[in-house]
């Protein structure tokens, strides 16, 4: 077996020589363009154009390697080119080891500073006074639907939209010793216990539920109290060295959670791209149909539509819409403009990639 596996290593090796050549070429040809962009203090992240290189990757692989693996690998390189002009930094909701960490990391790579945040509020203020670049927040999960308080600061923010990621929300439950014995609460964020609350009605009807700021403070506290079981995710187990019970508890096998990614930058088109807007209109019959009616005389399809009580002004409800394209495409623009003249209140809020 050696004798046929030693010249494949030296193949691979040899390969992976060329590999590191070929990085390290990438990663001066990156400085380059730091160089150029520094002369017009052009932004060091274009999600815009990451996307185009990722979906490329897919377009152009041609196995056996899957391209979503290959999509990880190039997205890593990326971030570490990108470090080399300058290290972005994060805003998220903390501490570390939440899925808010995780979704840092699925869009921009490992090669960034991240900034943990006490609630979502924070991260908004963190991106708005610029001690982080961007901000990560959870906008939408797809078994207990939209984060209100997400929804609520896009109104107020004078951030945009440059962005989003959906990742797998797998729940664990855990403790310090291995074992739910003594174990009187069980804490987690609020999302994470009604994602979970089919399960643990049928196995732990009995334990206090306490809800947290995030399920990353949650493995925080089972750490130091014996107590205390956290619903958290694998990332939070390692981080604060607990141990899991019972792995994937959520209802929902097909959990997912939405992310924003927001921060002052204004994504240019990618060739897939979506953008979000709100939008209020007077209380009258066929009010709403009429503001939308724009959508459909361009030809734009609208993906997502989330209605939220007013809390400032005199209009009852503000519309969150989604729809497909930018604001910079001609069909996309001509709607919005006449949205624009319908509606008694009208904002956007960015338009960005479509997530991979």
């Amino acid at each position: 077996m050696m004798d046929k596996l030693k010249p494949l290593r030296e193949k691979i090796d040899a390969i992976d020589a060329q590999i590191l050549d070929l990085l390290n070429q990438r990663a001066r040809v990156a400085e380059a363009v730091g160089h150029v962009k520094a002369e017009t203090n052009a932004p060091v992240f274009r999600p815009e154009r990451e996307a185009q290189v990722l979906r490329s990757v897919a377009e152009c692989n041609p196995g056996p390697l899957a391209s979503s693996d290959l999509q990880t690998i190039f997205r890593e390189v990326m971030s570490a080119c990108r470090a080399l002009e300058k290290r972005v930094t994060v805003a998220y909701l903390g501490p570390a080891g939440t899925f808010s960490e995780q979704a840092v990391y699925e869009q921009f790579g490992h090669a960034v500073e991240g900034v943990p945040c006490v609630s979502i509020d924070e991260v908004f203020r963190a991106a708005e006074a610029g001690t982080a670049d961007f901000g990560v927040v959870p906008i939408e999960n797809s078994t207990e639907g939209v984060i209100n308080r997400t929804l609520d600061l896009l109104l107020q923010t004078t951030l945009s939209i440059s962005g989003e990621v959906a990742i797998r929300i797998h729940h664990n439950l855990m403790t310090a010793s291995g074992s739910m014995n003594g174990v009187t609460r069980i804490c987690a964020h609020s999302q994470a216990l009604a994602q979970c609350q089919g399960w643990l009605t049928l196995h732990f009807p009995e334990i206090e539920r306490i809800a947290v700021a995030s399920n990353a403070e949650a493995a925080r506290l089972a750490m130091s109290d014996p107590c205390m079981a956290a619903i958290a995710s694998e990332i939070a187990a390692q981080t604060y060295h607990l141990q899991v019970v019972h792995a994937h508890i959520e209802d929902d096998p097909h959990n997912r959670t939405r992310f924003a990614i927001v921060g002052r930058l204004h994504t240019l088109p990618s060739g897939a791209d979506q953008t979000s807007i709100v939008l209020s209109v007077a209380n009258e019959a066929g009010a709403v149909y009429k503001l939308l009616a724009p959508l459909a005389k361009h030809d734009v399809s609208m993906t997502r539509f989330e209605s939220r009580p007013a809390r400032m002004g005199t209009w009852e409800y503000y519309f969150y819409v989604d729809i497909e394209g930018h604001a910079n495409d001609a069909k996309v623009a001509a709607a919005l403009t006449e949205l624009k003249q319908n509606a008694a209140f009208f904002k956007l809020l960015g338009s960005y990639p479509l997530s991979l």
